[in-house]
């Protein structure tokens, strides 16, 4: 089973602690400190459309691209129900296509770290300097190894709502830098019965040292790396990290905007 097909429906029910309005403010803060303002945004692992929803709300023209169809779905329902004329795009990142340039690409709740091969995290930097406006700003979070080895590692964790409950096991394979979640939700019916589904999902650690050897390798240019929420350097116990990259390749200004979407809504 594809990751997040059985969970999507539940998925935001099990995020409504979320504080999503902490990412977006983190977000403005980070480019006004690389005095950035971008207008098109595009979202790498959208998901349902939580952070693509709040800043279509604050005039931003939003793009999201996922590769779960059920995600996507629950996304674009609500999106709907806002009146927020948002694009989303079933994709794959490894393979993502868009039809012109954008000036901030963003992917966060440690999206990438679903890329599990060096070389395919490599194409999708290489697509993200294409696609990105000149001297646009690229923006990604990273689960650490610390987050992997020392807090999820071997151990197991559940929650039950009122309609839903799943739990949560971890496994992590230190020489492979990959973490398992084996989940298992349990999703009330309408007849009354919970149906029960599985998933098995995998993300990968990276080190910063390969975090910047594959951005110099894609034509990116690195521009910080930060512990998550702050602007000071990543710690030996950060359990999240944030990385800012520019695209240097072309002439022009990151305030310099495609005014018009050149997609088809």
């Amino acid at each position: 089973m594809e990751a997040y097909e059985g969970f999507a429906s539940v998925y935001d029910e099990f995020m409504e602690e979320t504080d999503y309005a902490m990412w977006i403010a983190y977000l403005h803060k980070i480019w006004e400190k690389e005095n950035c303002q971008p207008k098109l945004i595009a979202d790498l692992g959208c998901g349902t459309g939580n952070i693509t929803q709040i800043l279509a709300k604050q005039g931003y023209h939003m793009i999201g691209i996922d590769f779960s169809e059920e995600m996507l779905a629950e996304a674009q329902q609500k999106a709907k129900a806002q009146n927020l004329d948002i694009l989303y795009l079933l994709q794959d990142m490894r393979e993502f296509e868009l039809y012109g340039t954008v000036n901030c690409i963003i992917s966060l709740y440690d999206s990438l770290n679903y890329i599990l091969e060096e070389a395919e995290l490599l194409q999708v930097f290489r697509l993200v300097n294409n696609y990105l406006h000149p001297k646009g700003i690229f923006i990604f979070d990273l689960n650490t190894e610390y987050k992997f080895k020392y807090l999820l590692a071997q151990n197991s964790f559940g929650e039950t709502k009122e309609d839903a409950a799943y739990i949560w096991e971890n496994y992590y394979d230190e020489q492979q830098q990959i973490n398992e979640f084996y989940m298992n939700f349990f999703i009330k019916q309408k007849d009354g019965k919970y149906e029960r589904k599985e998933e098995y999902h995998y993300e990968k650690a990276y080190d910063i040292s390969t975090i910047k050897r594959l951005l110099e390798q894609s034509g990116l240019q690195l521009s910080a790396i930060y512990d998550a929420y702050t602007f000071e350097p990543p710690k030996e116990d950060s359990q999240r990290i944030y990385v800012v990259a520019r695209e240097v390749q072309k002439i022009g200004d990151c305030d310099v905007l495609q005014e018009e979407l050149e997609h088809e809504r």
